[in-house]
């Protein structure tokens, strides 16, 4: 384990990405199977890493096992930059590697992500890590995972549908505000991660390669660029987004996905989720006005 005091370690104390060359190989080949089969769980051995479970290891040994010197790193924590999570994963990269991080969406290679998509457009050259708590969609409905395998199998994904009626029933429309199943090229269902269920049309036909990887459940999944991805829904009842009525207090945007401020006065405010966009709409706007 990494001492995370203040200094910096000799490089020779350690691989570069922390996790030794054999195992980097290892992740990269079940990397490449995930990529080759879009939406299907790869099992992994699930590496340590020194920090907490529950940090997004699963997300954080797929980075290391891809980043190299001429990447640039961004992480971000449901949005923010400067979070004690974002923070301490960036400057663990920034000691086990060398090289650069920002928190520019756009001059980012690889975007190591917490419950988020980011707002900027995504390009061919960026990757993006999604740390996952769960990787199994079907788990919450049934716990074994032999027989959700089978599931997958046979595409039997009648539970889940069940699941939605059920929510369509009883509150309107699904009760998953987050972590809302996906289909991966019109084949497997799979857990987007706890994103926001408006940042799931991100990942339909996305321009760069999603990457999903989940530490406790040792499994790696992906969605490659410009693949076909549907939410969980109705043929007679679509699938549709429900965003926040509301505008930012700090740059104005309004169809993004919103933060809920509560002031002191009890009146609720909001504020863009992706602080790295909602700074760069404030730049563009001081520089319109000057």
């Amino acid at each position: 384990m990494i001492p995370m005091g203040s200094g910096r370690e000799e490089p020779s104390q350690y691989s570069s990405g922390y996790l030794n060359e054999t195992t980097k190989r290892t992740l990269r080949r079940a990397i490449l199977k995930a990529v080759c089969i879009p939406g299907f769980q790869i099992p992994i051995a699930g590496y340590e890493m020194p920090l907490p479970p529950g940090w997004g290891t699963g997300g954080m040994q797929v980075t290391a096992a891809l980043i190299g010197r001429d990447d640039v790193l961004k992480v971000i924590d449901q949005g923010a930059d400067d979070s004690i999570n974002a923070t301490s994963i960036r400057k663990f990269f920034e000691r086990v590697t060398d090289i650069r991080t920002t928190v520019r969406t756009a001059d980012a290679t690889m975007i190591q992500s917490r419950h988020r998509i980011p707002e900027g457009q995504l390009t061919e050259n960026q990757i993006v890590v999604l740390q996952v708590p769960v990787s199994e969609p079907l788990r919450y409905l049934e716990p074994s995972d032999a027989v959700t395998r089978r599931q997958h199998a046979s595409q039997d994904y009648g539970m889940l549908y069940v699941r939605l009626y059920e929510d369509r029933i009883r509150v309107g429309d699904a009760k998953s505000g987050t972590n809302h199943p996906v289909r991966v090229n019109d084949r497997y269902f799979v857990a987007p991660s706890p994103i926001p269920i408006s940042d799931n049309p991100r990942l339909d036909g996305s321009p760069a390669l999603v990457l999903f990887g989940a530490g406790r459940n040792r499994r790696i999944y992906a969605i490659p660029p410009y693949t076909k991805v549907e939410s969980l829904s109705f043929d007679d009842q679509p699938f549709s987004i429900k965003r926040p009525m509301g505008t930012c207090m700090l740059c104005g945007a309004h169809d993004t996905y919103l933060d809920i401020v509560a002031g002191d006065d009890g009146e609720r405010s909001y504020t863009c989720s992706d602080t790295s966009y909602c700074a760069e709409r404030r730049e563009k706007s001081e520089g319109h006005r000057t």
